[in-house]
């Protein structure tokens, strides 16, 4: 909350301040790196000339938004804002996927109810069956290079593959788009990933990502957004390893994961519109344009894609990155996530020497599901048959994935080999319908996430793998190679060449100032008040006990706000103050609640070395601004250290959002934090009372 009394200077509704022209003719010089090129397309109501850069708070009109099951907890909030129509049809995205095994009556009058609604509002929609949402966004091109769409599902980092700025939004931000055709970001740091030479053969782009998530395990991309460079490497990865490789960016903590476009995209462009010609693809009901007497693809077509083609968007060649890390992939072997853990990386040569035995397999998810991954599986498992006392459970990304298996023969290669099918969409990957962990299972899975009871059972051990290794695994009832499958000895293990080059964040001029709003404050203070754990997750926050009792007063939640964490904070919380957190602040649950409660605890502004985005989300979409100051946070961590959960300390602070600084009284000793700048699009939020207010007061 904010005490807009401390409102100190006055508020230039019409034209900037010469300090801000000032900040403008900097930032028009402002070298750019692809993502924030990309988002620079997408970003609204900037001042004239400005390039965006990480750290800005922008607000954003996304190409597309896509909703799966989640579309129902949507519906709700849509209509609990008072909405009345979509601002653009075109924009949403509709596809069933997570729970489509539950046959139950709910379940379907659910379906139902979220395909009328898209009916009725005339948004595209995929019904359950047609394949994971993710993948449809691709084959169907509402994921397209240079865009920027976004979904509410954590996966949607997948488009990346294609060039294509893909960011996870949650609920709420779903709703406001429905409604007003957008809702806000604020652009991570970015990352330079450089892949260097070329994979040796039968290693995979699967081994690719798990073995960055485990070489890189110390969140060095948390929270940022991946750019994949290295022409002649990237080059030689197919656009189905670079969306697996993308789509598991998630896992390895970042927010986006983005390839170039370069020929190896627009040839598989150019063969989805050979695809849309043949008559199966002709008869599918599917919007359709019409360019001289043939009727097109509205996304995938020769014209758009020649127009790509002729436009490149390219990073400058002097663009800022927070890190730079190199990967030689000519160093590369098979390797292992798990168990139930990604940042836990095993060769699969060491895995092999332990005859660990498995119980079930996967492949399924979104990650590594498509066509190439079952060729690759069937490849290893004509002929043969899946060990007694194994599972193997298969499901096809998309029903046309299904369908181009099926003609090849591969499909009826891994059901001959005893692979049990399931229908295309989540299930087990995300704990549902047939085929979960039981209790002391072992499972190895062609996923993108094993976290402990993720699959099923707690008290089973997940492991993921490319999907040759995982049908070698099903064959040979233990984790192992296709190499092994013929006696002979996996790639011999050798160390990954890497490198990591942490760059200097360019300093804000002292001079700087950023453009305030009306009722949004230059400056506030309060003495800051610090809990130092790292990794504090939402259930510390506020106890999962208490999440679904949807009466309970913000009065009361202040009441019982961090008691997993320190039941003593609701004594020393006082009404103004600015809360200092840890590191991955807010991680675990989606919970709102989380966020509501510190609030109406009265914490006015919340600081943390870094957040979970999806806490980060949830607070300012509830009118709680967080801001991340890691200096900060060490600073406290060497003074008082964890002695005490919740610690006073005596620190009178003024944050200046006119000139993005903290200003800190130590022991009468003044010190100053850079801030990165509260944009518009945050201002706005706070100064309304959240998105839900935001969105209510523009329809």
């Amino acid at each position: 909350m904010f005490y807009l009394h401390k409102l100190t200077r006055p508020v230039f509704r019409h034209g900037l301040t010469r300090e801000h022209l000032r900040c403008l003719s900097t930032a028009t010089s402002y070298s750019q790196n692809l993502v924030e090129k990309i988002t620079q397309k997408y970003s609204l109501e900037l001042p004239e000339g400005y390039k965006v850069k990480s750290g800005d708070f922008v607000s954003i009109q996304p190409e597309h938004v896509l909703t799966h099951d989640n579309t129902g907890a949507v519906m709700s909030k849509f209509k609990s804002i008072g909405a009345g129509k979509f601002k653009n049809a075109r924009q949403p995205v509709f596809a069933l996927d997570h729970d489509v095994q539950n046959k139950s009556e709910k379940n379907l009058a659910k379906y139902a109810s979220i395909e009328k609604f898209g009916g009725d509002h005339g948004v595209d929609f995929y019904p359950a069956g047609r394949g994971i949402g993710h993948q449809i966004m691709v084959e169907e091109g509402y994921a397209f290079p240079y865009t920027m769409t976004v979904a509410s599902d954590s996966h949607s980092n997948m488009y990346g593959g294609l060039g294509c700025l893909g960011t996870p939004i949650v609920r709420t931000d779903a709703a406001a788009i429905w409604a007003t055709g957008r809702t806000w970001w604020q652009i991570p740091p970015v990352v330079k990933v450089e892949l260097l030479g070329k994979l040796p053969p039968g290693v995979t782009g699967k081994d690719i990502i798990v073995s960055l998530c485990g070489l890189f395990n110390h969140d060095e991309v948390l929270n940022t957004a991946i750019e994949f460079t290295g022409h002649e490497a990237v080059k030689s990865i197919s656009v189905d390893d670079r969306l697996a490789i993308a789509n598991m960016t998630t896992e390895w903590g970042a927010l986006a994961g983005v390839f170039p476009v370069d020929e190896v995209t627009l040839d598989w462009l150019y063969n989805r519109v050979e695809k849309f010609r043949s008559p199966s693809y002709i008869n599918r009901n599917i919007p359709k344009l019409q360019f001289g007497d043939h009727f097109v693809h509205p996304r995938i077509n020769t014209e758009r894609i020649d127009q790509l083609a002729s436009s490149p968007i390219i990073p400058d060649s002097d663009a800022n990155y927070a890190k730079h890390l190199t990967l030689d992939l000519s160093t590369l072997s098979p390797h292992v996530s798990g168990p139930n853990s990604v940042k836990v990386m095993n060769p699969l040569s060491k895995l092999e020497e332990k005859n660990l035995a498995i119980h079930k397999a996967y492949l399924v998810s979104c990650v590594n599901s498509r066509a190439q991954d079952i060729r690759q599986a069937a490849a290893v498992m004509k002929g043969k048959k899946v060990a007694p006392g194994v599972e193997f459970y298969i499901a096809a990304a998309s029903s046309e994935v299904q369908k181009e298996v099926e003609e090849s023969g591969d499909w009826s290669t891994l059901l001959e080999a005893g692979a049990k099918p399931l229908p295309s969409g989540c299930g087990p990957c995300v704990g549902l319908g047939t085929g979960l962990l039981k209790d002391g299972e072992v499972g190895i899975s062609a996923t993108n996430r094993n976290f402990k009871g993720r699959m099923g059972s707690p008290s089973a051990q997940a492991y993921l793998a490319s999907p040759a290794v995982v049908a070698a695994s099903a064959i040979a009832g233990k984790i192992c190679g296709p190499k092994s499958l013929s006696g002979e000895a996996s790639q011999a293990h050798v160390e990954p060449k890497t490198t990591i080059t942490v760059n200097s964040t360019p300093k804000r001029s002292e001079s700087t100032s950023i453009e305030i709003i009306d009722k949004f404050p230059s400056s506030v203070k309060g003495e800051l008040l610090f809990c130092h754990a790292d990794n504090l997750n939402t259930d510390g926050i506020y106890p999962g006990k208490y999440t679904y009792q949807d009466d309970l007063t913000p009065e009361y939640m202040a009441t019982v706000v961090m008691e997993n964490y320190d039941p003593a904070f609701v004594q020393k919380v006082r009404k103004g103050d600015i809360m200092v957190g840890g590191f991955n602040f807010g991680t675990g649950s989606s919970r709102e609640q989380a966020a509501t409660a510190l609030k109406a605890s009265g914490v006015q502004v919340l600081i943390a070395g870094s957040f979970s985005e999806t806490f980060k989300r949830n607070s300012i979409n509830n009118a709680l601004l967080v801001l991340e100051v890691p200096e900060l946070v060490n600073d406290l961590k060497e003074r008082y250290g964890d002695q005490q959960l919740t610690q006073r300390t005596g620190w009178d602070s003024t944050l200046e959002f006119d000139k993005g600084k903290l200003v800190v009284t130590i022991d009468g000793e003044v010190k100053s934090y850079q801030v990165s700048p509260v944009g518009k699009a945050a201002q706005e939020l706070m100064v309304e009372g959240g998105l839900e207010n935001w969105v209510k007061h523009r329809i």
